[in-house]
């Protein structure tokens, strides 16, 4: 990596990087660089890929409702309400 492709890069992301910093970005994203190349040139076949580390199963909770419904009572805190619908203000013109 060169300097011209770091601010290449900083254009493409939108963000600036100024002059004084070019040298330790360069040389971090090299560094991101090679470490990717070292993890590519590693001999995976054989090994089959992981979807958790852990094969264990998700316990999952029955489907109900445990509160009651409230809707009413939150409806006439509010400034505005219409057919269980809360109004607002109009944000975009």
């Amino acid at each position: 990596m060169d300097p011209s492709e770091i601010h290449k890069l900083a254009e493409l992301a939108k963000i600036e990087i100024d002059d004084s910093h070019i040298s330790e970005v360069t040389a971090r994203i090299s560094d991101v660089l090679a470490l990717v190349d070292q993890l590519q040139a590693v001999d995976t076949r054989g090994v089959t890929p992981m979807a958790h580390p852990l094969d264990t199963v998700q316990r999952l909770r029955a489907d109900q409702v445990t509160e009651p419904n409230n809707r009413e009572a939150f409806q006439k805190l509010a400034p505005e309400a219409e057919a269980g619908l809360y109004l607002v203000p109009k944000v975009i013109d």
